[in-house]
């Protein structure tokens, strides 16, 4: 920010105190510092806290975490307690084996030994390596996000950045968007399009019979050749205001030297042509426009400004400036002009300008109010202007009291604030500015399909409110078949109170007739109309920023969210950085939902951070937005790909992942529990050791992580030609305890039945040559390649989407184990290390057993026959879907609506004889039935 006293001009620039174009006495430094401690205490404030973000599966995975480690102390005390009895009971028989009174070990002692031994055994049930794999899954879903072309802007050269790798599956399951206008829905170039002077609008074009024409780009530019400082790219098409120039109209003048002295604009030549750096796109758009008119901004210093008026050159003398911020709304400057006069130009929000007019100005604001509603009404920002003259004696005196109460420790906003009132106080009004600020490309269509996916939008905009909903019908946010916009404007507690339930009433009163209108049919087909009634009834709601700072209020926020939350659309005019950041605490404390946040400016910085997911829009108003979020981008287009396919697909890859993961954990490991009660308790591994270390790491790490990686339901194209695929991520449908609970069931069930049909086939089979093939390695091969072969066709089934790598992965981490399997079994590796590998040829010799191969195959496909299930399941789904879909679609097709009765008034000749024909039946069948089977594929995914 910047700050101007005594005609001295301090600049605020990243922390550090710059002094351009003056040296500071001591006072005025310590004045200097005690401000800019204060600036920076409000900048921090209004900024907000950062908070460390966390997934809504980050912190289920570390709640089943410790639920595991739980059941893993279960199995051991189950084990142990198994121990001590064997011991008692059993264990006494082998005293002439292994003597208990030389080694002093009780039965009790005993247990509690074994209950660690099994700690040790079981722990790889606790899936320690599930959080490094999820990290490598969710960097690898950063990577593509930040490697879609899709989503890469080529004006402005900017790719997609996902600036963290922990939020990705949270952005498949987003309920709640909080987004601000200017600059995110809009592209934040401003343009001066009209202008209301003493009553006057300039800006409209009319033809000959005084029809305000349409302004096209083959509409005629004003010619401002004349003026040598006129900027080339400019563009107005209104005579009259440069007649009115021309005239010296007193009251255009005063307004174009307004526009040209009451900014923060600085100014430099390069190749011989004036360039303006503003620090807001609105305030190059007005010192532009008035200097193409004629009053050019050329120079200032720390204690002038001088504009070229004219072509005569002017310098005032610049006194104080009363710079802008949230709470003022407004920005002033006093200058003192050649002749000696004192001038008070100040700009603002038209809400507060109003409250500060002279009564001398009554009739003109009237006038003016209704000219910027009409501004509005096209969806232009606008501004309000006015000016004041100040006695020589009375500035004086109000200069003592602002460097006075510039040095008080307590209080000092609030007396500087009064201050800078009473000065602005009895103001003349000179009129109103109005500047187009068009949509981004594609806002619309990005609106629609968010909507679609049940996603609320809530737009929070520092704009008026005519300026929003006119924004918000262009974008779709509000359309005219919403059953009804509710508007709260109350100025006082009781006045918001009393909208904010009359609204909730209406809307649940609605409901309920239509819910009555319902239970009336007996086929909810039978009335097309009722049918859609209760499925598209929308509202919308828009408060502004008075409103809404008694909406938050302890005693209203409840209801105000609860109204908020039953509308389709909700827009928040007029509001500050803080109360935005507040709306979406309040949804974040009340609502478990999941929110996410989107803007482009420093003063979207603290909505960005409070909300779960941010994400920052690169536009004009500098990097701010963008070092404060999560995600960022070029264009809000880009928003719909970065939630409907990236962040379905991590969704859905994550939630598959981790089913899988905790599956073959738990059947993998479960094993050893019931191989536990065949031992004696005794804590001996079923497995190899070797095995044990490379099952997560070798067999089966890298197929999961490839399912993790590249897995996907459908396509991109149908992901966002289908947005009610979304709705699983929103809803926890495909990973929640239910979920980890069936999984775990499964991976019990798995494990139950790799033990028990090699156990009891083992019991009474024979090798070829007619003996018992009972030893331990061969039991112990048959489980593990059974397991392996069990593990990789689960996740062959469990797969939506076969790529080379997934191929890869699978197969090759199967041809793996047995390349390792008789490689650590070997004679070469038994010479070598004989007391590492001393197992050697068992693997051959179990392996070249046909009966063997006939366990392992016997026990293959009695372990994935619950998902063989699970997928006929699926398919006779889909099959009655099919049916129903045939059904009402050949009803569909014979049945009359009486929603087409408006084509009897049309004035040209309808598509009767063409329907009759049945010419078109063909096509139309055909592609409802390409749009249907395109459905289908994500429905039969999630069944």
């Amino acid at each position: 920010g910047t700050l101007t006293w005594r005609g001295n001009k301090y600049s605020l620039d990243n922390g550090k105190m710059l002094l351009r174009g003056c040296i500071l006495r001591n006072t005025e430094w310590c004045f200097g510092m005690v401000i800019f401690a204060g600036l920076q205490t409000k900048l921090m404030q209004n900024c907000g806290k950062t908070k460390f973000k966390r997934t809504t599966i980050d912190k289920l995975m570390n709640t089943l975490v410790l639920w595991i480690f739980a059941f893993l102390i279960c199995m051991g005390v189950i084990l142990a307690t198994g121990n001590t009895i064997w011991e008692t009971w059993i264990g006494r028989g082998f005293e002439m084996f292994l003597p208990w009174t030389k080694f002093q070990i009780g039965t009790v002692f005993s247990g509690f030994l074994t209950f660690w031994s099994y700690i040790i055994i079981l722990n790889t049930v606790v899936p320690i390596s599930l959080y490094v794999s999820v990290e490598v899954l969710r960097l690898g879903h950063s990577f593509f996000i930040n490697w879609d072309v899709k989503m890469y802007d080529c004006q402005t050269n900017t790719a997609a950045v996902a600036r963290t790798t922990t939020l990705n599956e949270e952005l498949g399951q987003v309920e709640f968007i909080f987004s601000d206008k200017t600059g995110t829905l809009t592209q934040n170039i401003m343009v001066f399009s009209k202008c209301s002077i003493n009553g006057t609008i300039y800006g409209d074009v009319y033809d000959e019979f005084g029809h305000r024409k349409e302004i096209t780009e083959v509409s005629t530019c004003v010619d401002f050749s004349y003026n040598l400082l006129s900027d080339g790219a400019f563009k107005f098409y209104d005579n009259t205001l440069v007649e009115a120039v021309k005239q010296k109209d007193s009251a255009v003048q005063e307004f174009l030297r307004l526009l040209a002295l009451c900014h923060t604009v600085m100014s430099e030549e390069s190749e011989g042509k004036l360039v303006y750096q503003a620090q807001s796109p609105d305030e190059a758009a007005l010192v532009t426009a008035a200097r193409n008119f004629g009053f050019a901004f050329w120079s200032r210093t720390p204690e002038s400004i001088t504009v070229c008026e004219m072509g005569q050159v002017v310098t005032y003398q610049l006194l104080a400036i009363l710079d802008f911020n949230n709470t003022r709304k407004r920005m002033s400057v006093i200058v003192r002009d050649a002749q000696g006069r004192i001038k008070l130009y100040c700009k603002g929000a038209d809400t507060i300008i109003f409250d500060l007019l002279d009564p001398s100005s009554k009739d003109l604001m009237h006038t003016t109010s209704e000219q910027l509603n009409e501004f509005a009404g096209e969806g232009l920002r606008t501004l309000a202007l006015a000016y004041k003259d100040l006695d020589e004696e009375y500035y004086d005196v109000w200069m003592k009291k602002f460097l006075f109460v510039s040095t008080v420790l307590e209080n000092r906003e609030d007396q500087l604030a009064a201050l800078h009132e009473e000065i602005e106080r009895g103001m003349k009004l000179l009129g109103a500015t109005a500047i187009e600020d068009k949509l981004q490309e594609g806002v619309p269509e990005t609106i629609s399909k968010l909507n679609l996916a049940d996603i609320k939008i809530w737009v929070l905009t520092g704009d008026k409110q005519e300026t929003a909903v006119n924004i918000g019908y262009s974008c779709n946010m509000l359309r005219d078949d919403m059953t009804d916009v509710f508007v709260v404007s109350g100025h006082t507690l009781t006045e918001v109170q009393q909208q904010l339930r009359k609204a909730k009433e209406r809307i649940l009163s609605l409901s309920r007739v239509s819910d009555a209108r319902n239970d009336e049919d007996n086929d909810i087909f039978a009335d097309d109309s009722v049918f859609e009634e209760a499925i598209i009834t929308e509202y919308a709601l828009v408060i502004n920023g008075h409103s809404l700072a008694h909406a938050l209020e302890p005693q209203l926020e409840i209801v105000f969210l609860d109204l908020a939350c039953l509308c389709k659309t909700v827009i928040c005019c007029r509001v500050t950085p803080m109360q935005k950041a507040q709306v979406v605490e309040l949804v974040r404390k009340h609502k478990r939902a999941v929110t996410l946040a989107v803007g482009d400016g420093a003063n979207d910085v603290s909505m960005i951070k409070t909300s779960h997911i941010g994400v920052g829009i690169s536009g004009q108003e500098g990097m701010q937005a963008v070092l404060a979020s999560d995600y960022s981008f070029a264009q809000f287009r880009y928003l719909q790909r970065l939630l409907l396919v990236h962040g379905r697909w991590s969704y859905f890859r994550m939630s598959n992942f981790l089913s899988y993961f905790f599956y073959k954990n738990f059947a993998f490991t479960l094993v050893h529990f019931w191989y536990g009660f065949y031992c004696g308790f005794s804590a001996q591994t079923v497995y190899d050791q070797w095995f044990i270390t490379l099952f997560n790491i070798v067999y089966t790490s890298l197929p999961v992580l490839a399912m993790g990686l590249f897995d996907q339901d459908v396509n991109d194209q149908n992901s966002l030609r289908h947005p009610s695929l979304y709705k699983s991520g929103q809803n926890n449908l495909l990973f929640n305890k239910r979920q980890f609970f069936l999984c775990t069931v499964h991976g019990m069930t798995t494990s139950f039945l790799l033990f028990f049909i090699p156990y009891g086939a083992f019991s009474v089979m024979v090798k070829e040559d007619g003996s018992h093939s009972s030893d331990q390695q061969t039991f112990a091969v048959t489980i593990a390649t059974s397991l392996v072969i069990v593990v990789s066709v689960q996740i062959g089934l469990s797969m939506h989407y076969w790529t080379a790598v997934n191929h890869l992965f699978v197969w090759g981490s199967l041809a793996m184990y047995f390349v390792i399997l008789f490689a650590m079994q070997s004679d070469g590796l038994f010479g070598v290390l004989p007391n590492i590998f001393s197992f050697v040829g068992a693997a051959r010799n179990c392996l070249s057993e046909k009966s063997v191969w006939l366990v392992i195959l016997l026990t293959t496909a009695v372990c994935i026959v619950p998902d063989l299930f699970k997928t006929a399941h699926a398919f006779l789904k889909f099959i009655i879907h099919l049916l129903n879909y045939f059904h009402h679609l050949i009803q569909g097709s014979c049945r009359t609506s009486s929603r087409r009765s408006a084509y009897a008034f049309s004035h040209q000749e309808g598509f009767g004889e063409l329907i009759t024909s049945g010419k078109n039946m063909r096509t139309r069948i055909m592609s409802k039935l390409f749009l249907f089977f395109s459905s289908t594929l994500g429905i039969c995914s999630i069944y």
